[in-house]
């Protein structure tokens, strides 16, 4: 379990995370979004002892992770896959972190098999693709089997297959009673994995609630209508008010009426029915429509 409680972290003048409290509980993914700039990487950073916090706590099951004297037997994290020595083969760069956190050397090869990089084991890490790195960086955060996992973009530069496989082992891990904390920014990813999210913008807490009842908050909700006549059923429900767009197939995206008073309207008209169906926000729209406020950057500012 991760408990942030009251974390505020300042750089000079600039206020990177703001009176932050939230828990990040076992059992579950939990998804970490906010806009660029809301502090995420600060959050992660200053959970692993990388960073001092201004103000405030961050606990790893009870206790401080710099605490920790094997840190890796308590948390794994891949914060920057890119973070890692050339030089070096992957066998060699996970037996120096197992040496330095007394894990079995024959963990190395475990975790290098379970993230596909056996057979490139004593290659130089140098010559890795994007893909590789962020595999050789899920394998050190796994090196120490620990009951705490953080996981920053662990998608970028993976092909279907690894996107695939990450997925289902952070739904995997989660099973197992870990507790997982993934950022990221691919929303459809977020929407298959995670359980349960925190959101935040400019450093600040946004929703702590599961992906369900976050994605409810979006005011995007539409119904969808498919009928042999939609020319008639589109005069007919603009007239009372709503907006309604032509997709395919005959069917209409209708915002501003419930699906009750369309069904209702329709059978009043003689309008048949083949399909009547609530559609919801989707998290994209939802996250874009709940953080607007607290988008720093957009496409178009001056530099």
């Amino acid at each position: 379990m991760i408990e942030i409680n009251g974390l505020t972290k300042r750089y000079g003048r600039t206020t990177a995370v703001d009176g932050l409290t939230f828990t990040v509980r076992p059992g579950l993914v939990t998804g970490f979004l906010g806009p660029n700039g809301a502090g995420k990487s600060t959050t992660l950073r200053v959970i692993i002892g990388l960073n001092d916090p201004t103000s405030g706590t961050v606990t790893v099951n009870g206790t401080r992770f710099r605490d920790r004297p094997r840190g890796l037997r308590h948390v794994g994290a891949l914060l920057d896959a890119a973070d890692v020595h050339g030089g070096r083969s992957a066998h060699a760069h996970l037996a120096v972190l197992a040496r330095s956190n007394a894990i079995p050397l024959t963990r190395v090869d475990e975790v290098l098999h379970e993230v596909g990089l056996a057979d490139t084991a004593r290659r130089r890490i140098g010559g890795f693709s994007l893909g590789m790195r962020q595999r050789l960086g899920i394998a050190a955060a796994l090196l120490g089997d620990p009951p705490v996992l953080l996981f920053d973009e662990p998608l970028n530069g993976l092909d279907p297959e690894g996107v695939l496989w990450v997925r289902s082992l952070l739904r995997r891990l989660a099973a197992e009673g870990r507790t997982v904390f993934l950022s990221s920014h691919l929303m459809s990813e977020m929407e298959n994995t995670a359980d349960h999210l925190v959101v935040i913008g400019r450093g600040r807490l946004i929703a702590d609630e599961s992906l369900a009842d976050f994605s409810a908050r979006g005011t995007g909700r539409s119904v969808t209508v498919r009928t042999s006549e939609p020319a008639a059923l589109t005069a007919l429900l603009t007239a009372e008010g709503a907006s309604v767009r032509a997709e395919d197939d005959n069917r209409l995206a209708v915002t501003g009426l419930d699906a009750d008073r369309i069904g209702q309207l329709a059978f009043e008209h003689r309008l048949q029915l083949g399909e009547l169906a609530v559609r919801t926000a989707s998290l994209e729209e939802a996250f874009m429509e709940l953080t607007a406020d607290s988008i720093d950057y957009t496409a178009g500012d001056p530099e």
